[in-house]
């Protein structure tokens, strides 16, 4: 295989996203010093996957029914593995990483990143669908997982659905803690990583490893988690959220777990906006624009809000659309919408602006403890709704 190179840096779409475009502001809001210095060091990651959850999957999955090596691994997770059972040999080494703490780890500080995602209520779903999702889908090599699993055939209300889910578990209060449900959430979502994995190498013979990269490799997922922590912070920022130095740091090392946890290596998780848009920068000079594929994926997306049955009515349904489409223009640049076909719309900046006022007013006028203790509530309701949809039988 050739030394990978920087191969997009040149391209119009990579130059304009970090001289003109979002980009440009990632640097703007963290400082960041961007260069091609660290670029083999990090180059090496996109053919990097995790290994021992390809090992578990293998072992344990691939060898009885999917319904009974789920229960297995559910049972390991609540239960723990402890260095005499008789299980897997794969599995020992598992729940060894897992089960040991990083001396890194400062409890205090996840509290205030978990804090920080509940305190932004509505607005922490609006960054993660509007910014953070739709903006991923330009980059059209990373998508390549989703085509190929034929995750557009799954619809969007389900995806949503499922990226809500994962997203609220690991957010909550003490949710990472070993057994409990923000931690079963990351363990169970690293081996679906692997067992999609493997699942592209057996069945899709056509796979480009040499531009692509390996399937859902160890670079991806950093720069899927960077869509969790920077993307999304920036995300809150443009529509008016303050935050703390304290809450900042506090996010970053609550999505810094999560990876660890994710079988993401050490080194490509950021510790600040600086470090993560330094991380960011070298990643997207590997990544083409938009494809075909890009704009089916967040057409899907922006098309939820009309077939997703927990609006009763039609109008309420087109409204929503319309409030998301806005949003997307507001948060993403110009360049990435036209790429990704975002339909124009009339007024499109009244919502996110009328947003930004309101979120001033209501930071100075409501106590932080009570924006968290609303925002959980709002944000549980959302995702029960969601559930309630998607666990119906008839859904699809």
């Amino acid at each position: 295989m050739n030394l990978l190179q920087p191969r997009f840096k040149d391209s119009q779409h990579f130059k304009n996203f970090w001289t003109k475009g979002n980009g440009k502001q990632l640097i703007d809001f963290s400082g960041a010093e961007v260069s091609f210095k660290d670029f083999e060091e990090f180059s090496k990651y996109f053919y990097h996957v995790d290994e021992i959850g390809d090992e578990v999957v293998k072992e344990v999955y691939f060898t009885k029914k999917y319904s009974e090596a789920s229960r297995e691994i559910e049972n390991y997770i609540r239960n723990g593995v402890s260095e005499t059972d008789n299980v897997p040999e794969s599995v020992q080494k598992l729940f060894k990483q897992i089960q040991t703490i990083p001396d890194w780890i400062d409890y205090s500080l996840l509290k205030t990143g978990a804090e920080l995602c509940m305190r932004c209520n509505v607005d922490s779903l609006i960054s993660l669908r509007d910014y953070c999702l739709i903006g991923g889908y330009d980059y059209a090599y990373l998508n390549k997982p989703l085509i190929v699993t034929e995750a557009l055939k799954k619809g969007a209300v389900k995806r949503l659905s499922e990226t809500l889910d994962f997203w609220v578990n690991v957010t909550r209060y003490d949710a990472l803690e070993i057994h409990n449900k923000g931690y079963e959430f990351a363990i169970k979502t690293r081996l679906i990583h692997s067992y999609a994995r493997l699942s592209i190498h057996k069945h899709y013979k056509n796979w480009d490893t040499e531009n692509w990269g390996k399937p859902i490799n160890s670079w991806d997922m950093m720069a899927t988690y960077i869509g969790f922590s920077l993307v999304f912070l920036h995300s809150l920022h443009k529509l008016g959220n303050t935050f703390s130095e304290e809450e900042e740091k506090g996010h970053f090392h609550l999505w810094k777990y999560v990876g660890y946890l994710l079988g993401i290596p050490e080194e490509l998780l950021p510790n600040d906006k600086k470090q993560a848009t330094e991380f960011f920068y070298l990643w997207t000079s590997i990544q083409p624009s938009s494809d075909q594929d890009s704009v089916l994926l967040a057409h899907s997306l922006l098309n939820e809000s009309l077939e997703n049955p927990i609006l009763k009515f039609n109008f309420q349904r087109k409204n929503l659309r319309y409030l998301h489409i806005c949003c997307t223009w507001y948060l993403l640049d110009d360049e990435v919408c036209k790429r990704l076909q975002i339909p124009e719309v009339s007024f499109r900046n009244g919502f996110p602006y009328v947003k930004r006022f309101v979120n001033k007013i209501y930071d100075q006028t409501v106590s932080r403890k009570n924006r968290i203790k609303k925002g959980n509530k709002d944000q549980l309701k959302v995702l029960a709704d969601y559930l309630s949809v998607t666990q119906n039988s008839n859904f699809h």
